[in-house]
């Protein structure tokens, strides 16, 4: 059986921040994930980045996945690709499966950075081939370039969809509307202004009513919605498509966190269940940590942030990095900049939830 000081399951931008925060303490650090290429969903984002210097603004996500594998290998994190992990057991152990191989692995710190899942919606023949989560768009034309039709609807006006939007229309895809089901847009205004610059439609408060098409997609029809979120007969549009693009929000992926015993909660603004955690991302299981999407669902500057509070906690509950006290809080710092303001407003009022409710072990 293997031993490390941390292992780190996942290889996006919180998994890798907190390997590399870690390992820069002197820690021995192992680093999980189950693709062959690290970055998680930055592989797929050609698009530059917001905020401020710390946060990379200015740079593209695929560069700022292969920075993030540079800064974890010259840390000396030991990095397993293809690497998938299938349990966590009660005295410890993980278990990992590699080429076929099982590992057993036992760390003295956890930091599960594990991300989210796309969420889906119910509607008639939702099943038919041409709909795709927005991540499989992206990972279809910016990973693999191939443009998956001819013509688009995009279901969800965050930053997400908005963002594939315009990465359609760069790959020689007609959009022909962006569909959300809420009275106004959730993403950045700058990512909309690019969007209705190019003349494509933003419906809001419109939604997917079903899909039409026989052995492929053909099109789709959308609906208003009254201010009960329920669609309004003699509103439909029918618009032609060959793809429909979903963009409607992301579950933390947590089932290591359930298997762990961790304190789960569930929490709206946050995405779905996560577990409770402290101000150094330790869950209610001493030794085990969150970070990125699995503990709140939020942009990939938090995801680093928190990833790198989590590694340096980590390693600082090992004995290691004597200035945590001040590294931390400016760590936190950057987190409350990051989360202010209008667009912070929903992960603020999950994680005032998440810390109203009892502590782990409180009356």
């Amino acid at each position: 059986m293997r031993q490390t000081n941390v292992l780190v399951i996942g290889g996006g931008p919180a998994g890798l921040s907190a390997a590399t925060a870690a390992a820069q303490c002197g820690a021995r650090v192992i680093l999980v994930d189950s693709s062959s290429r690290l970055g998680g969903q930055l592989i797929k984002q050609t698009h530059k980045f917001f905020g401020s210097r710390e946060q990379r603004a200015g740079t593209r996500g695929i560069e700022i996945a292969r920075l993030l594998q540079e800064e974890a290998e010259a840390a000396r994190v030991e990095i397993l690709p293809e690497t998938a992990a299938l349990g966590l057991y009660s005295d410890g152990v993980v278990t990992l499966e590699k080429n076929e191989r099982l590992i057993k692995l036992k760390p003295e710190r956890l930091v599960v950075a594990t991300g989210a899942s796309e969420k889906t919606l119910a509607f008639a023949n939702n099943d038919l081939p041409g709909i795709y989560g927005a991540g499989a768009v992206q990972t279809l034309m910016n990973v693999h370039g191939v443009r998956p039709g001819q013509r688009a609807v995009m279901v969800g006006a965050g930053n997400i969809g908005l963002i594939v939007s315009y990465q359609l229309c760069q790959a020689g895809v007609e959009v022909a509307a962006v569909v959300e089901a809420a009275p106004s847009i959730g993403g950045y205004a700058v990512h909309a202004s690019k969007i209705r610059r190019l003349g494509i439609p933003i419906l809001t408060s419109y939604s997917i009513k079903a899909a039409h098409g026989g052995e492929t997609l053909e099109g789709v029809t959308v609906w208003q919605l009254n201010e009960k979120w329920q669609g309004i007969p003699g509103t439909e549009q029918v618009l032609a498509a060959d793809i429909l693009c979903l963009a409607v929000g992301l579950t933390p992926l947590t089932e290591l966190l359930w298997q762990a015993g961790c304190q789960m909660e569930y929490i709206p603004e946050l995405g779905g269940h996560v577990p409770w955690y402290d101000e150094n991302q330790q869950t209610s299981v001493p030794g085990i940590y969150v970070a990125g999407d699995a503990a709140a669902v939020e942009e990939a500057s938090s995801a680093m942030v928190t990833g790198k509070l989590a590694g340096l906690a980590s390693a600082h509950s090992l004995g290691l990095c004597p200035d945590f006290p001040v590294l931390g809080e400016k760590v936190r710092q950057e987190l409350t900049q990051l989360r202010a303001g209008p667009t912070g407003e929903k992960i603020r009022k999950g994680l005032g939830k998440l810390r109203a409710r009892s502590r782990p072990g409180a009356m």
